[in-house]
């Protein structure tokens, strides 16, 4: 079994706290934190069982910044 580190990116939307996984695409939902980011973890799971992520595949975080009206 292997154990990787991934980043995850929590929003609110409305009464529910939405969180993704960028690096892999998946996205969770729950009432409060914790039980987004533990439904996330298991999908992120299940989605690395069917589509594995060759080892050494690489990280980059940036951000942007964008002007608008």
């Amino acid at each position: 079994m292997k154990t990787r580190s991934f980043t995850v990116i929590i929003s609110k939307e409305d009464d529910m706290y939405i969180a993704e996984c960028p690096e892999v695409g998946t996205v969770d939902q729950g009432e409060t934190i914790e039980q987004a980011v533990a439904g996330l973890k298991e999908a992120t799971r299940l989605y690395l069982e069917e589509f594995p992520i060759p080892d050494g595949s690489p990280k980059y975080i940036t951000s942007i910044e964008v002007s608008y009206a």
